[in-house]
């Protein structure tokens, strides 16, 4: 990486530290941003996600494991079934991840940030024939997703039903819900996440099951998504990318700013 793109990659990297996890807001209704001593976390009810989006840089070991200790008590005391801490590589002591996995954190898949300027993605949507895009609205369309997602993800919906359902009803404002639909038939959903005065809009979902792969669907939902950001004048676009989407993503000028794992904590029942 030469000198130019590295200083592009860290102030990528400042501005979404800053923006995104220090100054986190709500991403959603009925759940709030806390500053709880060294960490800001995210609470709500038992089905939102709640956990650790920010840490101070200044931790040192005796102060992390008091934070990492003050996050098990919190967790516990509020009768969650699981609680995440969000670690970033670059995020310090250079062994937290380590002093989560020792306090009963669990790692999983790591995925790949990544951050784009919106001004320079492309914004026209190109999709398979046969093919057609339907703005997530209702219910209805929201148990379309959830389908979709668990045919992609193999994973179960119910969060995301909830979550979705949260949004439609009390913040449509902020939240962009899209499905790739093959006549009647859900073939991939994804979701948009716009942060008021942050300059970001997320991207998440993007699964697509599997006989539709590589046809461009998720091209073509990256690139919708990039024009409604555009449209209501945001700056980035920003992903957790798997290792299937992070190659499209940079290729369509995504910029890896290093890897996140989620650390889950799942309280003994």
């Amino acid at each position: 990486m030469n000198d130019r793109a590295t200083a592009h990659r860290e102030e990528l990297l400042a501005v979404f530290d800053r923006e995104m996890r220090e100054r986190a807001r709500p991403d959603g209704p009925g759940v709030r941003v806390e500053r709880a001593g060294d960490v800001v976390r995210q609470v709500g009810t038992g089905h939102d996600w709640n956990g650790v989006v920010w840490s101070s840089p200044d931790l040192d070991s005796v102060r992390a494991d008091a934070a990492i200790a003050a996050q098990v008590a919190h967790c516990t005391g509020l009768g969650y079934g699981e609680f995440e801490w969000k670690l970033y590589e670059h995020d310090r002591p250079a062994d937290l991840g380590a002093r989560l996995l020792a306090a009963g954190f669990v790692p999983e898949a790591p995925e790949t940030l990544l951050v784009a300027p919106v001004a320079e993605q492309p914004l026209t949507v190109r999709l398979p024939e046969g093919v057609h895009l339907r703005t997530v609205r209702d219910e209805a369309d929201v148990e379309l997703m959830a389908r979709a997602h668990e045919q992609a993800f193999g994973s179960d919906g119910s969060r995301l039903r909830h979550q979705v359902l949260a949004r439609l009803k009390e913040d449509p404002e902020h939240f962009v819900g899209v499905l790739a639909m093959a006549g009647d038939e859900p073939v991939s959903s994804a979701r948009m996440e716009l942060y008021p005065g942050t300059g970001f809009a997320g991207l998440w979902g993007g699964g697509t099951v599997e006989a539709w792969r590589g046809r461009g669907v998720y091209r073509a939902l990256i690139a919708h998504r990039a024009g409604i950001a555009a449209e209501r004048g945001y700056r980035y676009l920003q992903v957790d990318a798997t290792e299937d989407s992070r190659p499209i993503l940079q290729r369509l000028g995504f910029t890896a700013l290093g890897t996140t794992t989620p650390y889950v904590y799942r309280p003994a029942s």
